[in-house]
């Protein structure tokens, strides 16, 4: 995968398998200390512990229509080629949090790329599903919870295609003033 926000998709998609209701998605830009940290958190099932050894693995799979897994194997692969590392850490009935480290400055760390796009689809898709989404980048600070936004909808569904233009653009526009011009 050739950027960040697609690895971010396919870790909440295996979130949204093990049936979360609520996940969460952290990322830190953290230029001066030159630390890039994603965090994606669900309240899904869980791993067993005796699979958790061998999440990262990309032979070792627990679905019965493929025989590889390769989203965290691969997401590790490029956190460890940045001189980072992913730790996965998870409990039966208690969810999981994967979260990968990244040198910022490292020539070989994949961009950031569509985060909004990835959002909206999360968003649009899932309707039942709760996201939260902070972002940090040098300082400032994005959040996004659904939870909130669907509180002010009183009853309209998150997914309609006005309430989804409209995210469309808070989202753009708080990327905007989080990179400051510079995304």
């Amino acid at each position: 995968m050739r950027e960040l926000s697609l690895h971010i998709l396919d870790i909440v998609q295996n979130s949204i398998s093990a049936d979360a209701t609520l996940i969460s998605i952290y990322i830190n830009e953290d230029i001066e200390g030159d630390r890039l940290t994603i965090k994606i958190g669900d309240n899904g099932r869980g791993i067993p512990e005796d699979k958790l050894m061998h999440i990262t693995d990309p032979f070792y799979t627990t679905r019965k229509t493929r025989e590889v897994g390769l989203g965290l194997a691969l997401f590790a692969q490029a956190a460890r080629r940045c001189e980072g590392d992913l730790q996965v850490d998870s409990g039966v009935g208690e969810g999981t949090v994967v979260t990968a480290f990244f040198s910022y400055s490292h020539i070989d760390r994949p961009p950031m790329g569509d985060i909004k796009g990835t959002l909206i689809s999360l968003i649009a898709l899932n309707p039942g599903i709760d996201f939260m989404y902070k972002h940090i980048y040098g300082g400032k600070k994005f959040f996004l919870d659904t939870r909130e936004i669907k509180r002010e909808l009183q009853g309209i569904e998150i997914n309609q295609n006005e309430v989804l233009g409209w995210l469309r653009g808070y989202i753009s526009e708080a990327l905007e003033d989080l990179y400051g011009g510079e995304g």
